[in-house]
């Protein structure tokens, strides 16, 4: 009996595979923090310098949901919504963990702070995005410490 001639395939997670996928985006538009790619007609952004991003589920002891208002400029309205930020994205922040990306932006946005923070979901999807759930969670902030036009406020909890 001779050898089997099998076809290569190609394995997710390669650097043959990154190559060959590589080979099929094109570049669309290129802005300072964003990049419009084209993937055989799929169409996606890419954010440069980003190496996760963290939405943070953040429940206090007596059981209340953490919930942050700031305003979008992508829907031009302030929208309610969980703590979350971007990992890695400004040079201090260069190298810096899921984990400690999550404990530095419940502390921005809502003045609070975790124990601990816990891998909560990872989507099913190539998107960067990590759910992590704040451990022990108590406010450790009582003035705004992002005092701009946009940043984030602690909108309230929920139950209210």
């Amino acid at each position: 009996m001779g050898e089997e001639t099998k076809a290569p395939r190609t394995v997710l997670g390669t650097a043959a595979a990154a190559g060959a996928a590589e080979a099929n985006r094109r570049v669309l538009a290129k802005g300072k923090y964003l990049t419009l790619v084209d993937d055989r007609g799929w169409e996606y952004v890419t954010r440069t310098g980003v190496t996760g991003i963290v939405v943070i589920v953040a429940v206090t002891d007596d059981e209340k949901l953490l919930l942050v208002e700031q305003y979008r400029p992508a829907v031009r309205k302030r929208v309610i919504e969980l703590p979350a930020g971007l990992v890695g994205d400004v040079d201090a922040h260069a190298g810096e963990t899921l984990h400690s990306a999550a404990g530095r932006e419940l502390a921005e946005e809502t003045g609070f702070a975790a124990r601990e923070m816990e891998l909560l979901a990872v989507p099913g999807s190539d998107e960067a995005l990590r759910f992590l759930r704040a451990v022990d969670v108590r406010h450790v902030v009582t003035a705004d410490p992002l005092p701009l036009p946009i940043a984030p406020r602690l909108r309230g909890t929920w139950p209210g």
